[in-house]
């Protein structure tokens, strides 16, 4: 559960913190550098503000970063061209360099954004991994009884899929109702294929992933995903697929 302080989600307030940070965080530097502005080079000057970009940005938050490029070339202006402590500029060549301030400071902003959402889909492609190596552990081992199993495979097929609730069922699914997850991870509904990456899970049903042995369904994992939309990648969806299949093995003969 997320945490809340006042109604407010800790990752709202974080995110209100960081944006806040980005402005003020060049601004007050170009504030303390114009103490200086007679011994610093303009160079010198975009380097350290660039600095504020790629932190704001590395925080995976594209607002701030563009916030943060922002308020540099503003505070740049303001500060450390003449006229003094007005957003006038008179020299041309203080001019280009506050536009190049902004414009790198965005390009920046963006590449950072890029490592950052790079890292992420590592870490979650690792988290997948993990979890589809700890159920065929699980499976291989035997130490956990079939209802613990099933209960582990399902969180983590929640997890992946971002479902709000998965549990699991013996036998094959019977209500025509229940969207269908196949073994190719393409998700079926009343017959017809469902675009996941465009119109989410379904958000009025349960959506079945079944659990194979050769061509014959010996049970299946039922999930909601009723709060939100949720937009699994292909390659979420086959993983959940992979872990329901874990448990195959585990489940007694009939």
């Amino acid at each position: 559960m997320v945490e809340r302080s006042g109604g407010t989600p800790w990752f709202v307030r974080w995110r209100s913190l960081v944006r806040i940070g980005a402005v003020l965080g060049p601004l007050l530097t170009c504030g303390l550098l114009a103490v200086f502005r007679d011994t610093v080079a303009a160079a010198v000057v975009v380097l350290v503000l660039v600095l504020w970009v790629v932190a704001a940005a590395a925080t995976g938050d594209r607002a701030a970063g563009v916030l943060a490029a922002l308020s540099g070339g503003a505070g740049f202006d303001f500060f450390l061209t003449e006229p003094y402590h007005r957003f006038t500029i008179s020299a041309s060549e203080d001019i280009e360099t506050t536009v190049l301030l902004v414009v790198i400071g965005l390009a920046v902003s963006e590449i950072a954004l890029w490592g950052h959402r790079r890292q992420a889909d590592a870490e979650r492609r690792s988290g997948y991994l993990d979890g589809v190596l700890g159920a065929a552990r699980a499976v291989a081992e035997g130490d956990l009884p079939t209802a613990g199993l099933t209960d582990v495979v399902a969180r983590q097929i929640a997890d992946v899929l971002g479902a709000d609730e998965c549990r699991f069922v013996e036998g094959a699914v019977h209500d025509a109702r229940v969207a269908l997850l196949d073994q190719d991870g393409v998700l079926t509904r009343s017959g017809r294929s469902v675009d996941v990456g465009r119109v989410g899970l379904p958000t009025d049903e349960y959506v079945a992933v079944p659990v194979h042995r050769g061509e014959r369904v010996v049970g299946h994992f039922l999930l909601t995903a009723t709060t939100r939309h949720r937009y699994p990648t292909q390659e979420q969806l086959r993983v959940a697929v992979l872990l329901a299949d874990q448990v195959a093995a585990a489940l007694p003969a009939s």
